[in-house]
């Protein structure tokens, strides 16, 4: 199958499509504030508290996708931790 066949497997996500790439944020959405809800930080963790939403979240999302979106979600719990300590810091510098 080459760059411009004819069939499309209707099973994986077009990230081309807006409705779809609209369909994966939502879902990463709910799984990310079912997450959130469960006070768990890094996607995977759960258990079985978000499976529903998760089994979405990787039907309607490709595979980088959900890699990329689960690295950036604990990154920015990581960076959020740092600038709350800094803040915190920078308070008890000036007294």
């Amino acid at each position: 199958m080459g760059w411009f066949s004819s069939s499309n497997s209707s099973d994986a996500p077009n990230a081309t499509s807006r409705k779809d790439r609209q369909r994966c944020w939502d879902s990463r959405d709910a799984y990310f504030a079912c997450l959130d809800a469960a006070n768990v930080v890094k996607p995977g963790d759960e258990g079985t508290a978000c499976a529903d939403t998760k089994k979405t979240y990787e039907q309607n999302c490709a595979k980088s996708w959900i890699d990329y979106f689960n690295k950036r979600r604990v990154l920015a719990e990581q960076q959020q931790g740092v600038l709350t300590q800094a803040k915190t810091q920078a308070e008890t510098a000036r007294r």
